[in-house]
This record gives structure tokens, C-alpha cells and sequence, in this order.
């Protein structure tokens, strides 16, 4: 990697933890050239403003998510599943400041209008719920509307990451915040669920945390 490159992801790095630590308005460029030990026009020579850094993360987290729906193969629909959230629960822990404070540094003229990634990932939570059904997971006493259960899990999980900095003040998500945040979301979906179907969920849940466990782990090594 060369200079160039690195000086660049350096800032932008800086520049997302700042953001999400402090907020877009009150992080200064000055701030950020600092925190890794740079001079303020160095800065302003890669990223001339804060917003067009803000603007250049968006850019990036969407690339990836677009990245990994892309080449998203499906499996067994419980691993499936709980991939799917705790991929998106990540996601928008580590950038929380692009969903909080975007309309500070937004350059559309309408900030507001509806953002097609998310209307992705709700596309494909809605589609895993349709295979859950489509494999008799789903109780057959009750009726059940599978555009409102996926609208209404969707809503709990993508505002799991805000009640953690909003009402809990945590500043790291942790393995056990995440299984918080599922247990909230499985709330809404278990009782929808046979009792077959809760246990092939419930081993989902612990195979992604042996898998959580064993990266980790493979991280002291490298």
C-alpha cells in the first residue's frame, strides 16, 4: 500500500470513529488530523471538507453491503438468518453516526427519500421468513402477514444499536450486546415459530457464536 493509500484510510478511519463517538458536528478537522498525527492541510490536501469524509464512508459501507448482498449464497435458512442480522447489526454499530447524523452532511436535495439499501435488506429478511414458511416453520394455527412480521422485525433490529448509545450509553458492542439485541428481535418471531422450528433457530444462534468465538480468537495470533 503506498503512502498515498495509507495517509487516506488513515483519516477516513479516524474520521468514522470520531463521528461516531462525538458526533458530525462537533468533530473538527483539526480533530481528526490530530488523533493520528498529521498535519491539518494534509488532510485537506486528501478530503477538502468534513462532509465530503462523511460522504466518502457512506460511500464505502454501501459498497460492502452491496458487496456481500451480491455474492450472499443461501444455505440452511436458520444460519441464514441469523447471519443476516448480526451482519446488519454490525454494520450500523460500527457507522452509527451515518444513520444519526445524516442529515447534517447529506448532499441530496431531499434527505429524506427512501434509501434503496435498506429496502434491500428488508427484501431479503422478508424472503428468508417466505423459505421459513415455505419449510412448515411457521405455526398453522395462526395467521400470519408476512410483509408486517418482516417490517416489524426489521424495525426492531435496525433500532437495537440506538437503544444501546441512547438509553444504555455503550460505547463497544460486544458478542453479548448482539445476543441482546437478537433475543429482542426472536421476541417478535419465536412465538410465531413451531417448537421445532425454535430450536433449529436457537442452534443457529449458538453456531454463530462458536463461529464469533473462534475468530476472535484467531485475531491473538495475527
Amino acid at each position: 500500500m503506498n503512502d498515498f493509500t495509507s495517509t487516506r484510510d488513515r483519516i477516513l478511519e479516524a474520521s468514522r470513529k470520531l463521528f461516531n463517538e462525538k458526533g458530525y458536528a462537533t468533530t473538527t478537522l483539526s480533530e481528526i488530523a490530530a488523533s493520528i498525527g498529521i498535519a491539518q492541510g494534509n488532510l485537506t490536501y486528501h478530503f477538502s471538507t468534513k462532509s465530503e469524509l462523511a460522504l466518502e464512508i457512506e460511500k464505502q459501507v454501501r459498497a460492502r453491503v452491496r458487496s456481500h448482498r451480491a455474492i450472499f449464497q443461501s444455505g440452511n435458512v436458520t444460519d441464514d438468518y441469523v447471519e443476516l442480522l448480526l451482519s446488519s447489526m454490525n454494520d450500523t454499530w460500527e457507522n452509527r453516526f451515518l444513520l444519526r447524523d445524516h442529515a447534517q452532511f447529506s448532499s441530496r436535495s431531499n434527505p429524506l427519500r427512501r434509501d434503496r439499501d435498506m429496502e434491500a435488506d428488508l427484501k431479503i429478511l422478508h424472503e428468508l421468513l417466505c423459505k421459513m414458511k415455505k419449510e412448515g416453520m411457521f405455526r398453522r394455527d395462526l395467521q400470519i402477514d408476512l410483509n408486517s412480521l418482516s417490517r416489524s422485525l426489521w424495525i426492531v433490529s435496525r433500532y437495537w444499536m440506538d437503544h444501546l448509545r441512547e438509553l444504555e450509553a455503550l460505547e463497544k458492542v460486544t458478542w453479548t450486546d448482539q445476543k441482546r439485541g437478537l433475543q429482542q428481535h426472536f421476541t417478535v418471531l419465536m412465538p410465531c415459530l413451531t417448537a421445532t422450528a425454535r430450536r433449529e433457530l436457537e442452534s443457529a444462534v449458538l453456531r454463530a457464536a462458536s463461529k464469533e468465538a473462534l475468530e476472535a480468537q484467531s485475531h491473538l495470533y495475527e
